[in-house]
């Protein structure tokens, strides 16, 4: 339940979820804090065998790779795995790590590559997919030259970097937003103005029923 719900180790020790347990089963005991994290860790390295033994059985694989910021702006890198396996696809994280500022190509390619060895896939990746930021150009082209010289990249590395689509779409929506950004600040404005009163929001209503539209709350943003 910690992991699944990503819980802190210490909820253990919460007094209501241990009479809870209690009430439950009469025979529970309190576990520390620092008991839960070492069964956590037990458990995932059980869960990372089994995963390896999977991989093994895996020819080819595809890594997907990404930078996150936390709230305490502290900046993470993201290694997933995509493969077949009995004719279905497969996702699995392989790595969740700090980067330290400034995560530059040297420092994105060493974690990549870190990561590759401890899984034993450096002779099974096929491809690595990315966003367009430079250090990521820069961190699979040296990865490109290293596997390349172990001779362990097929179609001698033409498709060894794919660029993420999703990420090429959200730059052009971007530019696009910015040719209409005037049109856009006043919408916004308008929003917030309407939303500033009771009254006005009334009053919009009103309106909006007049003209027999469908009625929807007024929204600032989108996520």
């Amino acid at each position: 339940m910690v992991m699944v719900h990503e819980l802190p180790f210490r909820f253990a020790e919460y007094e209501v979820f241990n009479m809870l347990m209690k009430e439950s089963h009469p025979d529970f005991r309190k576990v520390s804090r620092t008991t839960l994290k070492n069964d956590c860790i037990v458990s995932y390295n059980n869960e990372k065998k089994r995963l390896m033994t999977l991989l093994n059985s895996v020819k080819r694989v595809s890594i997907t790779t990404d930078i996150w910021r936390s709230g305490q702006k502290i900046e993470y890198m993201v290694i997933t795995c995509h493969f077949v396996s009995e004719w279905k696809l497969h996702k699995r994280v392989l790595s969740f790590c700090h980067i330290p500022p400034p995560h530059n190509g040297v420092a994105v390619c060493e974690a990549l590559n870190h990561c590759l060895n401890d899984w034993n896939l450096t002779n099974k990746l096929a491809t690595v997919t990315a966003d367009n930021a430079t250090y990521n150009d820069v961190a699979i082209r040296k990865l490109k030259d290293v596997l390349s010289y172990q001779r362990k990249v097929p179609f001698d590395g033409v498709f060894f970097h794919v660029r993420c689509c999703a990420h090429i779409i959200n730059l052009l929506v971007q530019d696009g937003l910015n040719d209409i950004e005037d049109i856009i600040h006043n919408v916004r404005e308008t929003v917030k103005h309407i939303d500033k009163s009771s009254h006005r929001i009334k009053m919009f209503g009103d309106v909006v029923k007049s003209w027999h539209l469908p009625g929807k709350k007024l929204i600032l943003d989108c996520y």
